[in-house]
């Protein structure tokens, strides 16, 4: 039977999933019922709508409560965070779109989706038979029966249906954008002469570096011209940017000789201590593991240190002091193929009574199917191949001296299992090691510095951006600069967690200097220089690559005038250039070698005739001239059917996978929630 805790770790999994890939983890049926009064900050816009502070923290509070009770990542958390968001973006973007196109998910095909008659995504990430790896209805009716008693069960099923409807309803709406695709026979013509040949022949090439770009002229109207003609090449997403200064904790040498007589003392001290527990208990530098370790898995310098002595350093290793103590070792199989009876606590009787008879004889298998209480118990109670080192203690202990075909009892938490051995792995050395580790860090003495050094900057550079830059040259600190974006949670440049800073970015008016912000070890003041919310970069911005855009066009047109001549020979000779060769060009490569990343030439080597000089090809740092000499056709050559069956298959991929991120590249879409999240 599907156990929630169970169903919890895959639906972490599931989330990943369906979050980062097809947008999916949307929550549809919450209402915001917060009553924040006139208090209800906007977090964020999608479509005109406003979505205010209470109606995204209901929708995070439901997803968070999924994990209840499971410790997960920062990584974990900020996916938490884009998946609320994009929850909210399905609510007020999707949901509406999906009714005027007249898209719904009726109860039949809810009923066939539970049932595996029509696949569900989110049901098969969570009721999956993983020996078979195929759908388990089973265990999905077997669930279902804990709804009606237990209202964590009920509430996790109707977050699941949500879900599996939601999925539902966009890979409907995926299906028409895939109907809509189409491939025409000039494509299927053009796929058939490309694909996969390879070109031989000679060019003759003149770089546009070749032209001085003192006697080209480039006016402002020529860049705003080409800027106009380009612009979407310049479109941008609106961000904030900040100058700021690091003030990294480092420790100074004294710091370290004090940790270094420190590590070297506690060391001593853990290999003196009669009992090594009460040690640990003691040091918060010591650590007992709760699993044996096998001596394959320990640097080289550690197996031979405790196989000799027992003990291994004390040793400064990536920065951190480390030492080792031996508490128990066993030469134990690595690997072990087991067979599992699972019972409750309460069953202490009925456990030695199986125990017995699977002693003397029983077919175990038997008594799994008739007794054990696991989801696997269909299977014969049958597991994966553990290893001896992802066992706990008390499973170690109690496997530790088994043989093939022996049955033990092992207690543990709230369950009785009875396990037999069916295969035991290659014998190796384990150990169970309590370890001390001591990391090189700054001082509070040192730290109280750092932060004192920066407070008397940031005091200096308060008020407006030129203070900020006076301070920093009067100091001789370095600044660096970052564009943040709108909705970024993290910042290009800025390792750790960055939310406290984006925090702040989002409250602050140009000119205003930050206080210290801690991030992950490192001190930072930042100034914020400028808010951009135009959707294209500016002509001032982007006026380098103006003009580099408008030299390449009008050397072109200056270079094109050389190009004269019916041969490659007397094209070269009136510029005094060469002829050069390519081999084995393809059309699928990015990259010629003498010719560069052209894909111009490129495309032109794919559609001349043998011996034809194509001439001009404007290409991306030069001009170039042509003559394709050979053509090797692949060795298996395609059929314009298969050709056409591959493009197709192509073309609705991309089509399903764009549907979704071009509706939110359409829609007006604001996300300000890292300011309170």
């Amino acid at each position: 039977m599907a156990g929630l805790n169970t169903l919890r770790t895959k639906f972490g999994v599931a989330l990943s999933i369906i979050i980062g890939g097809a947008l999916l983890a949307f929550v549809l049926s919450l209402k915001t019922e917060m009553g924040f009064s006139n208090n209800d900050p906007t977090v964020g816009v999608v479509n005109g709508d406003k979505i205010h502070y209470s109606e995204y923290l209901a929708m995070y509070d439901k997803m968070k409560s999924q994990f209840q009770g499971e410790a997960y990542s920062e990584e974990q958390a900020v996916r938490l965070q884009n998946g609320t968001w994009q929850s909210i973006i399905a609510q007020h973007l999707y949901l509406p779109d999906f009714s005027r196109l007249g898209i719904e998910v009726n109860n039949d095909e809810r009923t066939a989706m539970i049932r595996g008659d029509r696949k569900s995504n989110v049901f098969s990430s969570l009721f999956t038979n993983a020996k078979t790896g195929q759908y388990d209805k089973e265990s999905a009716y077997a669930f279902l029966q804990q709804v009606s008693s237990s209202q964590q069960a009920q509430l996790l099923w109707e977050f699941f249906s949500e879900q599996a409807v939601l999925d539902r309803a966009i890979n409907k709406y995926m299906d028409l954008a895939k109907i809509g695709t189409y491939v025409s026979k000039l494509e299927v013509d053009n796929a058939l002469a490309t694909d996969e040949y390879a070109y031989t022949g000679r060019y003759v090439s003149r770089r546009y570096s070749s032209v001085p770009d003192s006697v080209i002229t480039v006016t402002d109207a020529d860049k705003k011209a080409y800027y106009n003609e380009h612009k979407q090449t310049y479109k941008q997403t609106p961000y904030r940017e900040i100058s700021y200064v690091e003030f990294p904790i480092d420790a100074t040498q004294e710091d370290k000789d004090q940790l270094e007589a420190s590590a070297r003392k506690i060391a001593e001290g853990l290999f003196a201590a009669e009992d090594v527990r009460a040690y640990a208990r003691d040091n918060r530098n010591v650590e007992i593991a709760q699993v044996f370790v096998p001596s394959s898995k320990l640097t080289t310098d550690e197996a031979s240190a405790i196989a000799a002595d027992k003990v291994y350093g004390p040793a400064l290793v990536n920065n951190e002091w480390k030492a080792m103590r031996t508490i128990a070792q066993r030469r134990v199989p690595q690997t072990m193929k087991l067979q599992n009876l699972v019972l409750s606590y309460t069953d202490e009787k009925l456990a030695d009574s199986l125990l017995l008879a699977a002693k003397g004889g029983a077919d175990f298998t038997e008594m799994v199917k008739n007794y054990s209480k696991a989801q696997n118990a269909e299977d014969g109670g049958m597991l994966e191949e553990v290893t001896y080192a992802s066992l706990n203690l008390e499973f170690a202990d109690a496997l530790q001296n088994v043989k093939k075909n022996q049955v033990v009892k092992v207690v543990y938490g709230n369950v009785i299992q009875l396990m037999k051995v069916l295969e035991l792995g290659k014998v190796e050395k384990h150990y169970q090691v309590a370890t001390m580790s001591v990391p090189v860090e700054a001082s509070q003495a040192t730290k109280r510095n750092v932060h004192t050094v920066a407070s008397a900057f940031a005091v200096a550079a308060k008020g407006s951006l030129k203070n900020f830059q006076d301070a920093a040259k009067d100091k001789a600190l370095s600044t660096r600069k970052a564009n943040v974006d709108n909705g970024a949670r993290f910042i290009r440049g800025i390792d750790g967690n960055t939310i406290e800073l984006i925090r702040w970015i989002g409250d602050a008016k140009v000119g205003d200097v930050s206080d210290i912000i801690n991030i992950d070890g490192t001190y930072y003041v930042a100034v914020l220089t400028s808010i951009v919310k135009d959707e294209y970069k500016s002509i001032a911005e982007v006026d380098a690559q103006l003009r580099t855009a408008v030299l390449h066009d009008k050397k072109y047109e200056e270079i094109v005038k050389t190009f004269k001549g019916a041969t490659l020979e007397e094209i070269a000779g009136t510029f005094s250039g060469k002829v050069e060769e390519f081999k084995d060009a393809k059309y699928s490569a990015y990259y010629i070698p003498g010719i560069g990343i052209e894909p111009r030439a490129i495309g032109a080597m794919a559609k001349a005739e043998k011996g034809q000089v194509i001439v001009p090809i404007k290409g991306n740092t030069g001009v170039f001239a042509i003559v394709v000499d050979e053509v090797k056709a692949p060795e298996e050559a395609k059929t314009a059917e298969a050709e056409k069956v591959k493009l197709e298959s192509q073309a609705r991929d991309m089509a399903a996978s764009r549907v979704i991120y071009s509706a939110q590249q359409m829609a007006e879409i604001e996300d300000n929630t890292a300011k309170y999240f």
